[in-house]
């Protein structure tokens, strides 16, 4: 039997998810006091560690190396957003030895780790907290702000913040150190090898955040067009302004008064580039840039890959600094410039648009 959800404001798709997240766990644990077997596999003496979607599986995989067997719970290519636990990614999650998960962001995934037993729960949100980049797309342009409602009608009343926190290399870093502690603890004998590989990574992710700052210090404009507004952080890191025609939720729909707002901004802003990502239709950027008669290009948030053999967080955020100096009019080739003179830290914040901007909260 489904267990009766109350609706408390929730989008259909997240009640949708629940409901079905409930109805895998009831399986599971029904399994379990049936004396069924284990649907988790055996980690071969390695720590087993449940990942719940790709960031979270970089880091298990950087940190851990050879010493953890890594399950993501979300396939490659496959939205995160959308993600339906089964019976047996449950099981697999009950049986784990350490769990990396974005608190918020897939509520069948939290649902299944707050009934694990699992005494190493790593979640996201603690090393960094999130912060609310939810765009005011409820109401006219010029109109009260009220950024808890979507575009979709909708409030979030179950998402604490934008959940994007990976894609601020800064923040990615502080979650890394909060993983290589954990492993520590839950795996005692290979602890020195978990903090090795754990400064190993953070030093990566200095280095990059680096890059990101020569290469965007020159740009000439520091206003970005986005179909789905998950670049918040990286935005407020780096000193841009985000203009996404999307809330948080990429399913959402833009009203016409947003889109209205959102074509005033690019013209206003000199913005020659509309972005859109790889996980969703790119169908909405595309109809947005033919009407301005403006470039798309890719600029992905990275909640999957398509392709783990041939790409990583890394290469990815890489390209994404290359597409963004290119539609930003930065000079090619000053990544990784470290030195350069007055390179002084995060680039002044451009202004923000009225009615059509994410803006970056107060530190």
């Amino acid at each position: 039997m489904m267990i009766g959800l109350p609706r408390l404001g929730l989008s259909r798709r997240t009640r949708r998810s629940i409901a079905l997240g409930t109805t895998a766990l009831a399986a599971s644990l029904a399994l379990t006091a049936c004396g069924g077997s284990s649907s988790a596999d055996s980690g071969g003496g390695r720590l087993k560690v449940v990942a719940s979607f790709y960031p979270m599986e970089f880091l298990a995989q950087q940190i851990g190396k050879e010493h953890v067997a890594v399950t993501d719970l979300t396939a490659a290519g496959v939205e995160p957003h959308d993600l339906e636990l089964t019976a047996k990614q449950v099981g697999t999650v009950q049986k784990a030895d350490a769990i990396i998960y974005l608190k918020g962001l897939q509520p069948t995934v939290d649902q299944a780790v707050a009934q694990s037993s699992s005494k190493h729960k790593i979640d996201a949100t603690a090393a960094s907290p999130l912060v609310d980049h939810h765009l005011d797309e409820g109401t006219e342009a010029g109109g009260a702000a009220d950024g808890a409602h979507g575009a979709d009608g909708h409030k979030h009343e179950d998402a604490a913040g934008d959940p994007h926190i990976w894609l601020d290399p800064t923040r990615y870093a502080a979650i890394a150190k909060s993983v290589g502690d954990e492993f520590a603890k839950a795996d005692p004998a290979h602890a020195e090898d978990y903090r090795k590989n754990t400064d190993e990574l953070v030093g990566k992710l200095t280095a990059l955040d680096q890059e990101f700052r020569d290469g965007l210090k020159d740009a000439g404009t520091r206003t970005f067009v986005t179909s789905h507004a998950a670049f918040g952080y990286l935005a407020e890191h780096y000193g841009l302004t985000q203009v996404a025609i999307n809330g948080v939720d990429p399913e959402s729909e833009p009203t016409p008064a947003r889109l209205a707002a959102v074509q005033k901004a690019a013209k206003d802003n000199g913005v020659t580039t509309v972005f859109f990502e790889t996980l969703v239709s790119p169908k909405l950027a595309d109809t947005v840039a033919k009407d301005l008669g403006l470039k798309t290009a890719v600029l992905d948030p990275l909640e999957g890959v398509k392709d783990p053999a041939k790409d990583d967080y890394l290469t990815v955020m890489k390209q994404n600094l290359a597409n963004l100096q290119a539609a930003l009019g930065a000079p090619a080739g000053t990544a990784g410039a470290a030195g350069t003179a007055g390179t002084t830290g995060t680039a002044p914040t451009a202004p923000a648009t009225a009615d059509a901007t994410t803006p970056a909260p107060a530190n």
